[in-house]
């Protein structure tokens, strides 16, 4: 009946610690997985931007439009050191190397490498994974520079994931990255390279920490194996990378589960061995040795508990590194945010000091006519732009600490005339006719004030760029209350072309220097966090028409406190 007992404790003991070992491993590898996919999908949006930045240098312009490059290397070189890419190259029209971060580059031809053609076919930036003779792969970046419709030439990116390889190198884990067509394009060992997965496996074995498994891997893990590496069973885990269909792949060992579940069951069995010598020796002693018995057990049993307790303690630690993991991932992807923040800073700020200057110019006129009172309005006024731009600033301190939005209740109607009042020196200045319909009664919404009056700003900005090349320009302010609160903003422009990329991030159809293209993304994302909806159409008689909706605040100032 012992021996059946013992049998059956360390049968059981080995189904359940090797379930919740494996599970506990398979957390882990999937934790890793999403932490590698996540630095690669940044690392590719980081640099997928910089073709169009560059695109539209004017230096580079001005030295193809001259041919003179002598300073064009160097500057790239300047780029290369801010972006953090494997190299910068600008080609000619002819697909010939004029400047390279890399001067060894300089001189090389292009012309038929698919960087160069699919750039010049295309007006969006081209993304290419070419195979290197010295193997491996080449991942690069490519858009066309123009002037005035003329090709001038091409600008190369190339991105450093590498980088990912070397990183991945020092873990016990193999991980793969495969394109759409299943084609291994980034992995640990480099002869998976140019293959797909199943040629791979079959062709090299990992080496390392997975060779090992192989050899300590028993064949009752008591769980079906996700792979097989030479008939011997590995945790395979994908994770798909949402760009251009790419796909990550690790395989995990059960080196620890097996370690970890002999350790356990070698206890179990020392412990069922202890005892039953103990009851062979009971059994063959008198009872004067009873006692001694009985303190020699005690011993064995705190020895025990010792080691239960350390392994217990080992497990807390796991935990809590897990949870730093998860920490450390949620906190890289607030930093990539708060890098987007802030470039939208930068863009909110130029309005008040714009408006500051114009003041200020006017104070300074009407010091001179003595005319003190009207000055000092002014001063006022710089006041409160100064208070505007620190509640900008505060915006982005407020997202570091990712806390809740301090809302409260907002008079439309109030902050619709706040944000006249900073646009008014440009309204003086281009003389535009505003007609507003406004209601009688406030028009009352739960949210942020300066973030709202934030997005009147931008849509009244806007509306004053589209009139721009029109000889009457108007702009048609009308605010509504019902199931929403609703702002329609028109004018009498040109419209829109492209409604896709509208609110997307740096698209813009403003001429350089005028606008980078974030404030309607900012404007869209301010109105998702208050609930509401910014859409934008073309007027039945011509020009934009932008439209914010926000929940209205039904109740009054006391329901909603």
């Amino acid at each position: 009946m012992l021996l059946v007992a013992v049998a059956a404790t360390v049968w059981v003991t080995n189904r359940l610690l090797t379930d919740r070992f494996t599970q506990s491993t398979r957390n882990r590898a999937e934790l890793r997985l999403a932490l590698y996919s996540g630095n690669l999908l940044s690392e590719l949006r980081r640099n997928a931007i910089v073709p169009q930045l560059l695109a539209r240098d004017p230096t580079l312009i001005s030295a193809l439009q001259s041919n003179d490059f002598s300073l064009s290397t160097q500057r790239l070189i300047s780029f290369v050191e801010e972006i953090g890419a494997a190299s910068l190259m600008l080609l000619d029209q002819d697909g010939r190397t004029v400047a390279a971060t890399d001067r060894n580059r300089i001189g090389e031809q292009h012309r038929a490498t698919p960087n160069f053609i699919e750039a010049i076919r295309s007006n969006a930036t081209i993304f290419n994974v070419i195979p290197r003779e010295s193997g491996g792969y080449s991942f690069s970046y490519s858009r066309k520079i123009e002037s005035n419709g003329e090709l001038l030439g091409v600008i190369v990116v190339e991105v450093d994931l590498q980088k990912f390889e070397r990183a991945w190198a020092g873990i016990s884990d193999a991980v793969l990255v495969t394109d759409s067509t299943g084609t291994i394009i980034l992995s640990t060992e480099p002869r998976w390279r140019g293959l797909d997965e199943e040629e791979a496996l079959q062709r090299q074995t990992p080496q390392g920490a997975i060779e090992r498994a192989i050899r300590a891997t028993a064949g009752w893990t008591a769980l079906p194996a996700d792979a097989y590496l030479k008939g011997e069973a590995v945790i395979r885990m994908e994770n798909r990378i949402p760009f251009r269909g790419w796909q990550m792949t690790s395989f995990t060992t059960y080196a620890s589960v097996r370690e970890r579940v002999n350790g356990v069951l070698a206890l179990e069995i020392m412990g069922f061995a202890i005892l039953l010598a103990l009851v062979f020796y009971a059994l063959s002693r008198k009872t004067a040795l009873r006692m001694a018995l009985f303190q020699r057990e005690s011993a064995e049993l705190r020895a025990l508990n010792s080691r239960l307790q350390r392994e217990i303690a080992e497990r807390e630690r796991v935990q809590e590194t897990l949870a730093v993991a998860e920490q450390t991932l949620e906190q890289s992807s607030k930093l990539a945010a708060l890098g987007e923040m802030s470039a939208a800073v930068s863009h909110e700020l130029n309005q008040p000091l714009a408006a500051m200057k114009t003041y200020l110019a006017g104070a300074r006129l009407l010091l001179r006519r003595n005319r003190p009172e009207e000055a000092l309005s002014s001063f006022g006024r710089i006041d409160d732009l100064i208070e505007r731009m620190g509640a900008i600033t505060r915006q982005l301190k407020s997202y570091a600490r990712k806390g809740a939005d301090a809302f409260s209740p907002v008079n439309m109607r109030d902050a619709l005339a706040a944000s006249l009042a900073m646009m008014e020196p440009q309204l003086r200045h281009r003389q535009v006719k505003i007609t507003q319909i406004l209601p009688d009664t406030p028009v009352l919404v739960m949210g942020d004030r300066m973030r709202i009056e934030q997005v009147m700003v931008n849509l009244l900005r806007n509306a004053l760029d589209a009139t721009k090349t029109v000889a009457d320009p108007e702009v048609d302010i009308i605010l509504a209350a019902g199931e929403t609160a609703t702002l329609n903003v028109r004018d009498n422009g040109d419209g829109i072309e492209d409604f896709d990329a509208l609110f997307e991030p740096f698209y813009t159809t403003k001429r350089p220097g005028d606008g980078v293209g974030l404030g309607l993304a900012i404007s869209s994302g301010i109105v998702n966090d208050h609930g509401g909806r910014l859409t934008a159409r073309n007027g039945q008689h011509g020009g934009a028409v932008f439209e914010m909706r926000l929940p209205i605040l039904e109740g009054g100032i006391e329901a909603a406190e």
